[in-house]
């Protein structure tokens, strides 16, 4: 175990430390928009206001023969509208879910100004380049491997770690555990106290390391796949409002305001995204978009010829695990608390970073001092050959359902262990120097001493006059 520890935090580190800090600025994103997006996000303040119908038009007018696809309207005074649109020739990114935004004046009923909005979140250009980075550091689907390797070895290094730990402290207690400062009266110095600091450090963080790392993989490319089909064979999916009872009266349409008065009428208050009917027929779809503490996303269809609702999914009513993937999402973000959260985040990200920066300078402090330069040594091999056959067993069946879980995690494993193979392999030494114990040889039966030889007799000897 501290040999793939070893490994595992070299060589994973620096994937790690680039999600840290593009995780840490993301979480702080919300306040970087509204200060650079000012001029599109807020308006003076009045009390009268345009209908959202013919807020949609003058957008849409913006851009001729285009057709508004979904529109945020205002949640409080001063508030813009974002007003979504599907533009003829503009081809949206598949990735990123781009399309373009124009933000009315909801009191004068003027355009302020057009942007790119991004995703369900609405994310504008900014949030959104510092997402994609901490995603895929703009590489596309290629990229996407970088950040589920950190998100799949992150939890494996910490828990190894903990374990590691949890063996040297245990006869001195919890304290030690918990804290890297002088133990027995005596302190630690040199490569003893960073190891400390380093260990003491990713206990603390241990909680927060393995919530980042599931939310993480639940947006991965392979083990997010996997998730996905596991929530869907056990029911875990976050249910949506039935769009299947389609208008009465085709070509009929009560208008986009009649449909938000019963929406609100329903309980959907706050931030809100109202879909729009794509043809005569189809319902009003309004969901809640406040992920901050207590979470509003209860989702409702409404009739287009009346306005009515005709379905309401409620977020209390979600499945349990539904609900957890929620908050748990939300967190990641830094949304679900407010700013508590974002500097929750911030804090987690910075003791990653320097837990990191200890590891290395561990690693540093491990190389020879006399001879040759070089770096630090890695820990001898021959751990898993040591282990009874029951618990090599077990442990290859673990390793083999966390590889499928986890392809990422799997390929890189082996990896690891096939380079690791073969370096022991030219060094000449693929056990370290460890023998199983069922192979060393017992100790060998006693037998009584062999009589020692009879010793002849000394002469005496005589003093002479």
């Amino acid at each position: 175990m501290l040999r793939l520890h070893f490994y595992a935090g070299v060589l994973i580190a620096p994937f790690v430390a680039v999600a840290a800090v593009s995780g840490m600025l993301y979480v702080w994103t919300p306040q970087m928009e509204n200060a650079l997006y000012q001029d599109l996000l807020r308006v003076p303040e009045a009390t009268a206001s345009v209908p959202l119908t013919q807020q949609l038009r003058t957008a849409e007018a913006e851009f001729p023969g285009s057709r508004a696809d979904s529109v945020r309207p205002p949640t409080e005074p001063g508030d813009t509208t974002r007003v979504l649109l599907d533009v003829p020739g503009h081809d949206p990114d598949a990735h990123s879910g781009a399309q373009t935004a124009v933000f009315v004046d909801p009191h004068r009923g003027e355009v302020v100004g057009v942007s790119e909005s991004y995703g369900t979140s609405g994310a504008l250009p900014v949030r959104t380049w510092i997402s994609q980075f901490h995603r895929h550091l703009h590489l596309g689907e290629v990229g996407r491997v970088y950040s589920e390797l950190a998100a799949s070895w992150v939890w494996l290094v910490a828990l190894g770690g903990l374990a590691l730990w949890v063996g040297r402290t245990r006869r001195r207690g919890v304290r030690a555990l918990l804290w890297s400062g002088p133990t027995n009266g005596r302190p630690a110095t040199g490569r003893s106290r960073t190891v400390s600091r380093h260990a003491v450090l990713g206990v603390w963080l241990l909680v927060g390391v393995l919530m980042v790392s599931a939310t993480g993989l639940t947006w991965s490319k392979f083990a997010g796949q996997n998730v996905t089909d596991l929530r869907e064979t056990l029911s875990w999916t976050t249910p949506v409002a039935a769009t299947d009872t389609l208008s009465a009266n085709p070509g009929v349409d009560a208008g986009v305001d009649t449909a938000l008065d019963s929406a609100r009428g329903a309980g959907l208050d706050g931030p809100l995204t109202i879909q729009l009917p794509a043809d005569h027929v189809s319902p009003y779809v309004i969901t809640q978009l406040d992920r901050s503490w207590p979470t509003r996303a209860d989702e409702a269809a409404l009739a287009q010829d009346t306005g009515q609702v005709i379905d309401v999914v409620r977020f209390a009513d979600h499945p349990l695990m539904a609900k957890l993937a929620r908050w748990g999402v939300d967190l990641h973000m830094g949304l679900l608390f407010g700013v508590a959260n974002q500097i929750l985040m911030t804090v987690l990200a910075g003791g990653l970073l320097y837990a990191i920066a200890l590891g290395y300078r561990s690693w540093w402090q491990r190389r020879p001092t006399r001879g040759r330069a070089g770096m630090g040594r890695a820990h001898p091999r021959g751990s898993l050959l040591a282990l009874s056959w029951p618990l090599k067993t077990t442990v290859v069946a673990l390793a083999a359902v966390l590889a499928w879980a986890m392809p990422v995690l799997g390929v890189s494993l082996l990896l690891f262990l096939m380079v690791d193979t073969v370096l022991g392999w030219r060094a000449g030494d693929l056990s370290g120097g460890r023998v199983p114990r069922s192979d060393r040889p017992g100790p060998s039966p006693r037998s009584s001493p062999a009589p020692e030889p009879p010793t002849e007799p000394r002469p005496h000897s005589r003093n002479r006059a």
